[in-house]
């Protein structure tokens, strides 16, 4: 029998899923502190964009790049929001921010490349490396720099084998904004090494008073790409559409890689995204309340416990220290926490090695369920 390829094989499992597979399979109800999934509905024009595009037959083929309308809306956005000047040819519409970010891997990574990614950071970063046959390379986070990378520090890890570097921010685990003076030296770091230099930026339109800042914005030389999605922004996540921001050497590249990865995202999906960018945005403003309330309430209750915790300035994540409830194996603790009390969390060693001891909380649950899961967890051991 011919074998699985190493590359497909060897890549691990995101822990988050494994996590999703094991509350499901229980019969009783779980309180999911897990899953980055907006609580809030779609907004209705934005269904009634895509339904009207279903109806009108815009069911067919559109260019490998994306529709041309929201291409060129995303482009002015960039520019009044971002502080990105590009035209909409350098603006790829994606299957989610997820394939984006593969998309801009893809293009600038080749096999036995290393890539530098963050710890604690998004699983997927290392699983698309991987996939890819490059080496993911974990730079460390530490709590004393509020889990803000220290460009200082990154240097030690570059070798001739380093292609790119992964930022994100707003952090998904850790809630963690990057100010604008260390964007800023992040860039001139990868422009030092000759680093491409790839952005997750997914999570830009929810922070709470620390502006979200885009590296794009300090490209002087075209070695930034930028992953955004209308997911966690518009409550949109099983529509999948995302895009990507690329210097103008990567954009025929880029928009030829679709062909063979999806060929084109579902039509009438972008014509919804078109309507979730141009329309009313109140849901949005509404959403990023509900998520700084939840914040607010879950400090206090931690607070209140005692428990060490990260307070973010973005996304709808808590990072939360529980090494001193679960005897050193926090992925063990998470998984006895949902069998035996019905609640459900990312175990930080999801994230890293630079996460054991803690869990990811979302906030995106909504309230009365996170207060009774932080309740159920406070109370085991």
């Amino acid at each position: 029998m011919p074998s699985v390829a190493p590359s497909a094989e060897q890549m691990p499992r995101s822990g988050i899923r494994a996590i999703m597979d094991m509350a499901w399979r229980l019969e009783d109800p779980v309180i999911g502190l897990h899953v980055g999934e907006p609580s809030f509905p779609t907004p209705p024009h934005v269904l009634a964009a895509a339904e009207e595009a279903y109806a009108a037959g815009r069911t067919r083929y559109v260019p490998n790049a994306g529709v041309g309308e929201l291409r060129e809306a995303l482009s002015a956005k960039l520019a009044e929001r971002n502080g990105i000047q590009v035209p909409a040819e350098q603006v790829i519409i994606t299957a989610g921010g997820m394939q984006a970010l593969h998309l801009a891997l893809s293009s600038v990574v080749s096999a036995g490349d290393e890539v530098l990614i963050p710890d604690p950071g998004w699983p997927n970063f290392a699983m698309v490396v991987q996939l890819l046959q490059a080496v993911p390379v974990r730079y460390g986070l530490r709590p004393e720099r509020g889990f803000i990378p220290d460009a200082g520090a990154l240097d030690a890890l570059v070798t001739p084998r380093t292609r790119a570097i992964v930022l994100n921010s707003p952090s998904n685990p850790l809630g963690a904004v990057q100010p604008e003076a260390d964007v800023r030296r992040l860039v001139e770091f990868a422009r030092r090494h000759d680093l491409w230099l790839v952005s997750d930026e997914c999570y830009e339109a929810i922070t709470f008073g620390a502006p979200h800042v885009s590296p794009g914005a300090f490209d002087t030389d075209g070695r930034v790409l930028g992953a955004f999605s209308f997911s966690k922004t518009y409550a949109m996540t099983g529509m999948r559409v995302g895009y990507l921001v690329v210097p103008p050497a990567l954009a025929a590249v880029c928009a030829k890689l679709q062909e063979p990865l999806v060929a084109c995202v579902n039509a009438p999906a972008q014509y919804g995204a078109l309507a979730a960018l141009t329309g009313p945005q109140d849901q949005v403003e509404a959403a990023r309340g509900a998520y700084l309330e939840r914040r607010d309430a879950a400090a206090a209750v931690l607070d209140k416990a005692g428990l060490p915790y990260l307070r973010p300035e973005g996304a709808f994540y808590l990072w939360a220290d529980v090494s001193s409830l679960t005897g050193g194996d926090v992925s063990d603790w998470a998984i006895r926490l949902l069998q035996q009390r019905h609640v459900a969390v990312a175990p930080g060693t999801t994230f890293g090695p630079q996460g054991e001891g803690w869990v990811r909380l979302s906030l995106a649950t909504a309230t009365g369920d996170l207060l009774e899961g932080l309740a159920r967890l406070l109370d085991f051991r």
